[in-house]
């Protein structure tokens, strides 16, 4: 089955900060519906094509094109985590680039499961969330509903080392002591 794709553009913004080590400070602050502005298809946007937005007190806005998400049925037990999840959220992994061009940090990977966002922090990439517009969790909700489907609950087997398998005792062959 092919993925389901949406295509999406992540807002990054620069804040301005105080502080010895360093003068601002990059992170996603939207991701919405790709709308077509340029005439383009979103398919013939270069992935991390970054306008600038607008320049305000709170810092620079640049609006990233050409990103998709795209939806596999074996992602969706981390698509209905982040659905039940009381504040649903939109995953940006996000990197540096020392190329000179503006913005120095570009989205790279947009996601909405939970799964495929905490298998890139265990990579140590950098992974921010945005809050998900009703757009996007009205177009999540009816793949959920159809392709996942809970694991069945196991019974728990306890240990019990005194029940049905004979126990060997001191110096007696068996479990635990190896045959000479």
């Amino acid at each position: 089955m092919a993925p389901l794709r949406q295509a999406v553009e992540v807002t990054i913004v620069r804040i301005p900060i105080e502080s010895r080590w360093a003068s601002e400070r990059w992170q996603p602050a939207r991701v919405e519906i790709a709308s077509d502005r340029t005439g383009r298809s979103a398919r013939d946007i270069v992935p991390g094509e970054c306008l600038c937005e607008r320049t305000d007190a709170a810092g620079d806005h640049w609006r990233c094109s050409g990103f998709e998400i795209e939806l596999h049925a074996t992602e969706a037990e981390g698509y209905y985590l982040n659905l039940s999840a009381p504040d649903p959220c939109v995953f940006v992994m996000w990197r540096s680039f020392d190329d000179g061009a503006m913005p120095p940090v570009r989205p790279v990977v947009v996601t909405v499961s939970y799964n495929e966002a905490a298998r890139f922090m265990d990579a140590g990439e950098q992974v921010d969330t945005v809050p998900m517009i009703p757009a996007i969790a009205d177009w999540l909700r009816p793949f959920v509903a159809a392709n996942y489907k809970p694991e069945p609950r196991r019974k728990v087997r306890r240990n019990d080392p005194v029940g049905d398998s004979k126990v060997a005792g001191p110096g007696e062959p068996g479990e635990g002591f190896p045959r000479r």
